[in-house]
């Protein structure tokens, strides 16, 4: 591992920050296709070349595979080779019960289709009810894929330690795990991570500026009105309302900022530097609205947080109660808070 990559599987190296696609899935507003590609190959020359989408992100797979075509076609393969894309794979809840070989082939070949290559660099299983006890049996099935040479490296998404432990006991090659990680929330420090460290298993971070709760932008501003903007701040806000509320985030951010002057960054590279210092982290996933917003972004592997800087956070951390539980389990109750605004369907009609 060196600042700005990771080596997250034998002979498999991602860079340090990766791109998020859910932005681009239309839930932001319009997407102009042509700016997007643009934008994707100019994060590659930012020095951000590892990208994650999804199944379910609308439209994304396609944009990535698009990008790629036209790197390929302009720089050589060669060059486009060094990018890398993880997708998801997230079966619908109303498919678990009666989930089956052919479904998890089809969403695989699916997104080979769509992302215009003949092997998918890692795929990241997400399984949305406990209740439905067949996550092992599905990974075996996409371990079989792997097998086939369909996908190079498995992952999983927001599974708690007692379920990561099941598939990794049956013998499932995982090199990582996605999940919600940041100053505000640390529950993959709890027992998430020793099971990591004994398997192997590296964790992508999303989440680690809360929707953009974590900028300057909200230094000094009041705690916003309900309805917000979109599900994002809605998720977000909720994580800081456990986190100890507005007063304390209040605190954090100020001393994320100050830890950001001695940088000369801003709060957001600060709090995602942070996560990328973590032990277990291989990368955070951070959005980029535009070109310039990349450049910034590649910033935050150029930041290595001192003693100093990381005791003046971990003094605003100390005064929280923490966000509780394993990873993810409260966005799991689906009558709860946090599980109450998820979307569970959505590859249903999927082409």
């Amino acid at each position: 591992m060196t600042a700005k990559t990771f080596e997250l599987g034998p002979g498999y190296t991602i860079s340090r920050v990766i791109r998020g696609g859910w932005q681009l899935a239309g839930g932001h507003g319009a997407i102009d296709r042509s700016q997007a590609i643009a934008d994707l190959i100019a994060t590659f020359d930012a020095g951000i070349w590892t990208y994650d989408c999804a199944d379910i992100y609308t439209g994304v797979e396609e944009l990535i595979g698009a990008a790629r075509l036209r790197l390929a076609g302009e720089r050589g393969l060669d060059v486009a080779a060094r990018m890398k894309v993880h997708t998801k794979l997230v079966p619908d809840l109303e498919r678990l019960a009666g989930i089956s070989r052919d479904y998890i082939r089809g969403i695989v070949d699916q997104s080979l289709r769509r992302l215009k290559t003949e092997r998918l660099d890692l795929v990241q299983f997400h399984w949305w009810d406990y209740a439905q006890p067949r996550y092992v049996e599905a990974m075996g099935w996409l371990d079989e894929l792997r097998r086939e040479g369909k996908v190079r490296n498995l992952g999983t998404t927001n599974f708690d330690t007692p379920r990561l432990a099941e598939i990794l006991a049956a013998g499932i090659p995982l090199v990582s795990q996605q999940l919600q990680y940041s100053v505000l929330d640390q529950r993959p420090a709890n027992s998430l991570a020793g099971l990591a460290v004994k398997n192997g298993v590296s964790f992508l971070c999303y989440g680690s500026v809360a929707g953009g709760f974590l900028s300057d932008k909200w230094l000094g501003a009041a705690e916003p009105a309900t309805p917000l903007e979109n599900r994002s701040l809605v998720k977000y806000k909720l994580i800081i309302d456990d986190f100890g509320g507005w007063d304390l985030f209040q605190q954090l951010l100020a001393a994320l900022k100050a830890v950001g002057d001695r940088h000369g960054v801003d709060i957001a590279t600060i709090a995602s530097a942070w996560v990328l210092q973590q032990p277990q982290v291989a990368a955070v996933i951070v959005g980029a609205r535009n070109q310039a917003h990349a450049l910034a972004n590649a910033k935050i592997m150029d930041v290595a947080l001192d003693a100093e800087d990381r005791a003046k956070i971990a003094a605003i951390i100390a005064q929280s109660p923490g966000v509780e539980g394993d990873v993810y389990t409260l966005e799991r109750d689906r009558h709860g808070r946090h599980g109450s605004i998820m979307h569970y369907n959505l590859n249903a009609g999927r082409a």
